[in-house]
């Protein structure tokens, strides 16, 4: 990769990129997200505004710690690239940046997906047994995400929306992660 002031490697920008584990300052708040570092497999369902699946996929999704270990970053991917044929893209690529913040002791978020052309700013936070990221999407309805069902092995993470600030959800997407072996 070359830069207007030389060439980076991509072995040297991951390298300074990633981190070991959390870091020590606030290691106990950045666990709420940690227990998500690791790989695993998904199936997503996506529903119409009557509930409906009008569509599943299978990717994988991919959790790990970043810039000394304040940040946890994430990349997803539609279908998974073991599933893929030679030379067929990807239909989503996305990676998720979150960034615990002490000062709203919550977590601000920042999803990218370059393929849809969709950014996300959300903020998180925990809310009983699970953790709830909310904001606005890319056409400025509310949002809320969530991960519930949380085990070592499992999780559930869910996609709504509110056309009506928040009156009313639909759910829009759901995402089962498997833990992979």
């Amino acid at each position: 990769m070359t830069t207007g002031s030389g060439s980076v490697s991509a072995s040297a920008m991951l390298e300074a990129l990633q981190a070991e584990g959390p870091f020590p300052d606030h290691a106990s708040k950045l666990m709420l997200f940690g227990r998500l570092v690791g790989s695993w497999d998904i199936e997503g369902r996506f529903f119409d505004r009557d509930g409906h699946v009008t569509k599943q996929e299978t990717g994988e999704w991919h959790f790990g710690w970043v810039l000394e270990g304040r940040v946890i970053q994430d990349v997803s991917i539609t279908p998974s690239r073991d599933a893929r044929e030679p030379g067929q893209p990807s239909k989503e690529y996305g990676t998720t940046i979150r960034a615990y913040d002490p000062k709203i002791d919550g977590w601000r978020v920042t999803f990218v997906a370059p393929i849809s052309g969709a950014t996300v700013n959300l903020i998180a936070r925990e809310h009983d047994d699970e953790i709830w990221l909310e904001g606005r999407g890319p056409d400025n309805s509310l949002c809320r995400w969530t991960f519930s069902e949380m085990t070592d092995r499992r999780v559930r993470w869910q996609g709504f929306a509110s056309a009506d600030e928040g009156l009313t959800w639909v759910r829009e997407e759901e995402i089962l992660l498997h833990r992979r072996v």
